[in-house]
Parts: C-alpha cells; structure tokens; sequence
C-alpha cells in the first residue's frame, strides 16, 4: 500500500491590486470591442455584462445577458464576447454565461450609451 500523500498542483499567488487593475482595464476594452449589432453601442456600456470574475489562474468567468431573449444574436453573442477576452495574452480561459435573471432594461445603460442613442 502506497502512503505518499497526493501531489497538490501549487497554488497561485493572489493577483496583486495593480495586476488585477490592468487586467481589468484590458477586460473592459475587449468588451467594448463587442457590438449588439441593432444597436449600435457596445454590450459593455449597453448594461449587457452582469459579472466578471477573474481567479489567481487568470481564468475569466463571465455573466452576461441580451436586450431582449429573443435576440437574433442570442446564439453568437457568447461566442463573440469569448474570442474578444481571449485575446487578452493573459487570460487562461474563458467562460461566458447567458442568464436572463435579472431581465435588461435600458435602466442598465451608462450615460455614454444614453448620449449615444440620444435618450436623454
């Protein structure tokens, strides 16, 4: 009987406030990168992006919604908002979930988007 404890990949070290800002300023430029393409602003800015987590492996984990479930995008969306993060050289892996809780309203868009489809 072998009683060598099982070897433990190690664990990373947490990123620093400084690593995890740039990443995070890279993460919001890819994101921008992406359009809805009815409307023309990015999903960013358009409230359509719910959460992005970033672990100490540098693996992104994404929430992100649609403007209406309907959405003729609502298959390619994903994929799009993926290959944008991707191609941050950083970036480990990528996971990009669609949830519809809570619904998108236009309540969710930043002030920029508002100007830009002049709702004000």
């Amino acid at each position: 009987m072998d009683d060598a404890a099982p070897i433990e990949s190690p664990t990373p070290p947490p990123l620093s406030e400084t690593e995890l800002a740039v990443l995070t300023d890279k993460l919001i430029d890819r994101l921008k990168s992406v359009f809805d393409p009815e409307i023309p602003v990015d999903i960013y800015e358009l409230g359509l992006i719910y959460k992005v987590d970033v672990s100490d492996d540098k693996d992104v984990s994404i929430d992100m919604t649609l403007t209406a479930p309907g959405c003729p995008v609502a298959g390619d969306m994903p994929g799009w908002v993926e290959d944008a993060v991707r191609e941050i050289p950083e970036i480990r892996s990528v996971k990009v979930d669609l949830v519809f809780d809570p619904p998108w309203d236009p309540s969710r868009m930043s002030d920029e988007a508002k100007l830009q489809l002049n709702m004000f």
